[in-house]
């Protein structure tokens, strides 16, 4: 996070950073949750934020997610249980609905007024990185899309002071480049995040730790969204087992283990092409996200964004990658999807 920072708006963060890293020492719990529910959606949730953990809540629609962030935000009240922060946390909160930023004033003034130590430049800096560039920093707030509020937000939470980030949805409505600024973002960052997500993509490359919301209770994934859909099926027949009958209805012939013996090598033959198109589709990401950093790097550069032919040249280059790490970005879902599962 520092280094993020410091690149983008050229401020000394050390003293700021020691601070952040001092106040968490004093209590190695940042969060505990014990018993919490709120009637309809969940109930007995009890789990607990070690610092510096990374932690995803995944699950399906309705099942509480956004509703669990909210009552640790305060937002609603729980109808039963507890959640206690540790000593020294503060809290940064982005919303889907982006309730920390005023309709009225210039994204300019928007970061001002709440970091009036800034310099025009170091402003100006900040809103680059999150592609806020020329007379785009004098919109409206009211007039950007959801998208671009979302950067807007994203830069006030990066220039906080905050040691506990919670996300609801971070990733929604933002194109590839603010995602990819977010995700640099969030593995700089030495402080406690807890987000809920649906981006798989994202969740396996920030994630440290998967708390899935099933059945109205949690499961716990100690790794990433790979190691989530290789312990799915073994750890909710564990911790969070369906009803019996909803079990029964879910048998296939595969999972029973009954198929024939050539049916079982078609199968494996299935499932080797599925690796290794998975492995070839990773390795095509990697090298797109890496030129597309590199261009990221290369519109900072005055002697490149004072250069409107040049810009305009990378711009196109990083719209075809976006538009080609989208459709890889689906492909790689699709094979990362356990056929089994």
């Amino acid at each position: 996070r520092e280094t993020l920072i410091r690149h983008m708006v050229g401020r000394d963060v050390n003293a700021v950073a020691s601070r952040m890293r001092e106040s968490c020492v004093q209590d190695e719990v940042v969060l505990r949750v014990e018993g919490l529910g709120r009637k309809g959606v969940f109930e007995d949730i009890s789990f607990e934020l070690k610092r510096g953990e990374h932690v995803a809540i995944i699950g399906d629609n309705g099942t509480g997610k956004t509703t669990l962030l909210k009552i640790l935000n305060e937002v609603l009240p729980a109808d039963s249980g507890t959640f206690t922060l540790g000593s020294n946390v503060t809290v940064g909160y982005y919303d889907q609905e982006h309730h920390v930023l005023h309709m009225d004033k210039t994204v300019f003034d928007e970061i001002l007024d709440d970091y009036p130590h800034l310099t025009n430049t170091q402003i100006r800096n900040m809103l680059a990185a999150f592609l806020f560039t020329g007379d785009d920093v004098y919109k409206l707030i009211g007039d950007l899309s959801g998208g671009e509020r979302g950067r807007v937000s994203l830069a006030k939470l990066m220039l906080s002071e905050a040691n506990f980030l919670i996300l609801d949805e971070p990733t929604n409505h933002l194109d590839m480049a603010s995602k990819e600024i977010l995700e640099h973002a969030l593995n700089d960052y030495t402080g406690t995040v807890l987000y809920v997500s649906h981006d798989r993509y994202f969740i396996n490359r920030t994630a440290t730790r998967i708390l899935e919301l099933v059945n109205q209770k949690f499961v716990n994934y100690i790794g990433n969204y790979d190691y989530y859909l290789e312990k799915k099926e073994e750890l909710t027949a564990v911790y969070a087992a369906p009803a019996p009958e909803a079990t029964a209805e879910k048998e296939t012939p595969l999972s029973s283990g009954k198929l024939d013996w050539k049916a079982q090598k078609e199968a494996q033959a299935r499932e080797r092409k599925r690796q290794n198109d998975l492995r070839r589709t990773e390795e095509t990401i990697e090298k797109l996200e890496g030129r597309s950093e590199e261009i990221d790097h290369l519109m900072t550069r005055e002697d490149v964004y004072s250069n409107s032919v040049r810009c305009q040249e990378l711009a196109k280059e990083k719209d075809e990658i976006t538009a080609r790490l989208e459709t890889l970005y689906e492909q790689w879902e699709t094979l990362a999807e356990d056929p089994e599962n």
